[in-house]
C-alpha cells in the first residue's frame, strides 16, 4: 500500500528559557531567537506545503550537552502529538553511558528516544569520533537499538567517514549535509567528501541548515542548487530527508521560506522520490508510526 503523503520535518529544536537556559544564545548574532520556542510556535509559524503536503509530524533534537535537557524533549514527546521522536545526548565519553541510556529509556517519553547526537563540531581533536571512549560508547548506543546523529563541519568529514567504516552497523545521519561553505562557494573538497561517505549504506543525510551556511541576508535558491545536486546525486531520494532546522532557519529566512525553497527544488522528482525526501526516509531512519 502507498503510503499517505504527510511531511515530516526530521531536524528541529524546541527551548524554554524559563525552565533551562541555552548559553549557546549569549552570542550577539543570535539575538532575534533568545526567546522560548514551543511546538505551538512551530505550529503557527510552518505553514507552507512542499509538494502539496503540510507538516504532520516532527523530530526534535538536542542543543545542550545535557541529560536534563534530553529528559525535558522525552516528556514533552509524551505530550506532544507533533513530536514523533527525539534525538538526545548522552555523555558518549562515560564508563557509566550504559546506565544513562537504560535509565533515558524506561523514564518518561523513552519510547521516542530513537538517537543521540554529540556536537563534535565544536571538539578541537581532529579525530574526537575515533577516541576509543568515544567509540565505546557509540558501541552501547548501537546495543541499545539506538542511531547516531553526525554534527560537524565540513572539514571534519574525514571523522565521519572514518566513523562510518568503524561502524557499518551502526545507523548515521548526517545532519546539515555537513555544513557545506555555501556562502563563499568553496564546494568541491565537500563534494568529493560527501561522495565517499554515502558508499557507506548505513549513513543517510539530512537537507536541513543549508540556509544558515549561505550568506543570510541575500541567498537564492540557485545559490543551494549546487548542494541540492551533489546529494541527490551522492545518496539519492531515498537517503535524504528533509528538516527545517527551525527556529535556526530564522537566522536565514525561516521555515517558510526553507519549505517554498524546498518545494522549488523538487520540481523535477518523481513523485516517489518526493515521498522519500519528505517522509519515507525519516519514517524509516528514526522508526516512526508507519502510515497507510
Amino acid at each position: 500500500m502507498t503510503p499517505a503523503p504527510v511531511l515530516i520535518d526530521a531536524h528541529h529544536h524546541l527551548w524554554d528559557l524559563d525552565r533551562r537556559p541555552q548559553p549557546w544564545l549569549d552570542d550577539p548574532d543570535l539575538a532575534s531567537i533568545s526567546r522560548t520556542f514551543t511546538p505551538g510556535d512551530l505550529r503557527s509559524t510552518a505553514t507552507h506545503p512542499i509538494a502539496g503536503r503540510r507538516l504532520h509530524g516532527t523530530v526534535v533534537v538536542q542543543c545542550m550537552p545535557d541529560v536534563p535537557e534530553t529528559e525535558d524533549l522525552l516528556a514533552l514527546a509524551e505530550q506532544e502529538s507533533l513530536i514523533e521522536a527525539v534525538v538526545g545526548w548522552a555523555d558518549l565519553t562515560s564508563p557509566a553511558i550504559g546506565e544513562t541510556l537504560d535509565r533515558l529509556l524506561a523514564g518518561p517519553g523513552g519510547a521516542y528516544l530513537r538517537s543521540l547526537r554529540h556536537l563534535v563540531q565544536g571538539e578541537s581533536n581532529p579525530r574526537w569520533l575515533q577516541r576509543p571512549d568515544v567509540e565505546r560508547g557509540l558501541a552501547t548506543v548501537r546495543d541499545h537499538g539506538l542511531s547516531y546523529d553526525v554534527l560537524i563541519h565540513s572539514h571534519q568529514l574525514g571523522q565521519a567517514i572514518r566513523l562510518a567504516e568503524r561502524f557499518p552497523d551502526l545507523p548515521q545521519v548526517l545532519n546539515h549535509a555537513g555544513k557545506p561553505d555555501i556562502a563563499r562557494g568553496e564546494l568541491i573538497d565537500w563534494q568529493h567528501q560527501m561522495h565517499r561517505l554515502a558508499g557507506h549504506p548505513q549513513v543517510v543525510c539530512k537537507l536541513s541548515g543549508l540556509i544558515t551556511e549561505a550568506d543570510h541576508a541575500t541567498w537564492t535558491t540557485d545559490d543551494l542548487r549546487p548542494v541540492w545536486d551533489t546529494l541527490l546525486t551522492a545518496f539519492g531520494p531515498d537517503r535524504l530527508m528533509f528538516g527545517s532546522d527551525w527556529p535556526v532557519a530564522n537566522l536565514a529566512g525561516g521555515w517558510n521560506r526553507w519549505a517554498a525553497t524546498v518545494d522549488e527544488l523538487l520540481t523535477d522528482c518523481a513523485e516517489h522520490e518526493i515521498q522519500a525526501i519528505l517522509a519515507g526516509t525519516a519514517t524509516a531512519f528514526y522508526r516512526l508510526p508507519a502510515r497507510s
